[in-house]
């Protein structure tokens, strides 16, 4: 009887981690498991160093705009190394890779040519893994060996004026992702397991955004952040149900994730503050309620998270702000900067927030709704910085211009 419970206890701990299961420490996409810049487990020192330790750093190519994807004891790193992107598969103790895939990728021109490499974050579930390139190329691999199942270009050549940006969404079985440029494009949601089209929605062109999933009265809904407008689509079959025009908005460069709360949207953008509503059922259709807005706290090149009510964010201006979701009204707003601008990411690690500016400055500061509360500060690197930090216990990973560096609180 003992052997047969012993048995049965590893059967289920296999049909765990063969299933997209997420363990707690995971960073398995864009912006954490739920795609709101939340981690659990993260361990605070008793007392924070003056520098973190560095354990290793190793060089993987131009990327930094893609965030790395950590499933387990495996860091996934989508990166360009001279004409090809690579997508490396490297353990996370030591950085020593596991393996690699590559293909000769698109050259990158015009004015986004500076940022060569891919900016889409690899997405990991159900034992794949999703990448994006600069030239709309998606790759589905086999996350345990990196051998392609399938490599789709919809879209040939035909890209957003600085690249595709959005990190694609797996859910139900389908990877879904916005393709194409300007005046030719679609939503399209791959059958995960065969590459096949399940259903596409042809309408805007791509921004930089990244889709989330929304669920109103039932009904699943992935939220796509397009050139023109906010929109709603049907999980199952990709039909419109919604849509909120966002075009008209001064410098909306359209590269903040939409943030759910129940059936409450937040969106944000340069120059067009922050506002919210309310996303209702009503009959057959869906009707949106305006809750309120913020003309003066809006993001350029992040995404807020939501903690307890309020929106922690780095502002169009580079500054560090806190704005109650409640009412919209300011909270607090820091006088300086950042660094770097208007790029800068937070992340929510229950107990303390990290803010990582583009110039290598990556700051602690606690969840107070009251003032800016900074608990420490430190130069993770010297070159530029697009790509979140990824927290997990009490490491952090940190993607820089060429390169991907591990580092210990303590």
């Amino acid at each position: 009887m003992k052997n047969t419970r012993f048995i049965t206890a590893i059967a289920i701990s296999v049909i765990l981690l063969g299933s997209s299961f997420v363990l707690s420490q995971d960073w398995p996409q864009w912006r954490g498991p739920n795609r709101d810049g939340k981690v659990k487990g993260f361990t605070p020192p008793k007392e924070w160093p003056k520098e973190l330790t560095q354990k290793w750093k190793v060089s993987t190519g131009q990327g930094t705009d893609a965030t790395p994807a950590l499933v387990g004891d495996k860091l996934y790193v989508f990166t360009r190394q001279e004409a090809n992107e690579v997508t490396l598969c490297m353990n996370a103790g030591s950085g020593k890779v596991i393996w690699e895939d590559k293909y000769q990728a698109q050259a990158v021109t015009g004015p986004a040519a500076k940022h060569g490499g891919p900016r889409s974050s690899p997405t990991v579930a159900d034992g794949k893994v999703i990448t994006l390139g600069v030239g709309g190329v998606i790759s589905c691999l086999e996350a345990s060996t990196g051998k392609v199942l399938w490599r789709k270009d919809e879209f040939p050549k035909m890209v957003p004026q600085f690249s595709p940006s959005m990190s694609p969404i797996i859910a139900d079985g389908m990877c879904i992702a916005h393709l194409g440029g300007k005046d030719n494009a679609a939503v399209i949601a791959f059958d995960l397991a065969s590459g096949n089209p399940k259903w596409k929605w042809t309408g805007d062109g791509p921004s930089y955004s990244s889709p989330v999933i929304m669920t109103v009265d039932g009904t699943k809904q992935v939220l796509v952040q397009t050139d023109k407008n906010l929109v709603s689509l049907a999980l199952a079959d990709g039909k419109l149900l919604w849509q909120i025009p966002t075009a008209a908005q001064k410098r909306f460069y359209n590269s903040a994730t939409p943030i759910v709360d129940g059936t409450t949207l937040i969106y944000t953008g340069q120059g067009s503050g922050t506002k919210a509503v309310k996303i209702e059922k009503q009959g057959d259709a869906f009707a949106i309620k305006d809750l309120w807005s913020n003309t003066d706290l809006g993001t350029g090149f992040d995404t807020p998270v939501l903690k307890d009510g309020f929106l922690y964010g780095v502002s169009d201006k580079g500054t560090l702000f806190c704005l109650n979701a409640k009412d919209g009204l300011t909270a607090w707003n820091t006088s300086t900067p950042l660094g770097g601008g208007n790029f800068g990411s937070i992340v929510d690690a229950g107990n303390c927030l990290f803010a990582l500016g583009n110039k290598g400055e990556l700051v602690v500061f606690k969840p107070d709704t009251k003032e800016y509360s900074e608990i420490a500060k430190y130069k993770v690197s010297e070159t530029e910085i697009y790509a979140h930090p990824v927290i997990s216990g009490n490491r952090i990973f940190i993607k820089d211009w060429d390169s991907l560096a591990m580092f210990v609180t303590d």
